[in-house]
């Protein structure tokens, strides 16, 4: 199961324009417990491989403040959840891009105050990119 991040990172930048040099790679944070399950953190390995891949920096600017699980919880349980899960370092480039890398996207909440909590720390530039789209309740 871990070696699949290699695949799906492969199809993410199979689909990535080509980025600025200054590009700056951010992993949504995986939850604690999820990690414990795995015993790895997917988000990150596929993060670190396509800034390996495109010679872009990887950084772990965001950080996890709350632990609730997303899965089988509805849009309003997701937004509420999502709306303080997030905290970020300062940002010390504002003018560059910032590429926020998740998995799986279903309601948008986690990627959305993800995004903010960077844009918060000062960010003036950030760009979203994820491996798949999950409708809800599937």
């Amino acid at each position: 199961m871990r070696s699949a991040y290699k695949d799906l990172a492969d199809l993410l930048l199979s689909v990535l324009p080509d980025l600025p040099p200054n590009t700056i790679i951010v992993p949504v944070p995986t939850i604690p417990g999820h990690i414990r399950e795995r015993g790895y953190d997917h988000t990150l390995l596929i993060t670190r491989y396509i800034a390996k891949s495109r010679g872009l920096e990887c950084k772990q600017l965001l950080q996890r403040v709350t632990n609730t699980k997303q899965r089988q919880s509805s849009a309003r349980q997701r937004e509420a959840q999502a709306r303080t899960a997030f905290a970020s370092d300062l940002v010390t480039n504002r003018n560059c891009p910032y590429l926020l890398i998740d998995d799986v996207v279903t309601t948008g909440t986690t990627i959305k105050y993800a995004a903010r909590a960077l844009k918060k720390a000062g960010a003036k530039n950030v760009w979203v990119a994820v491996i798949a789209y999950q409708a809800l309740g599937e």
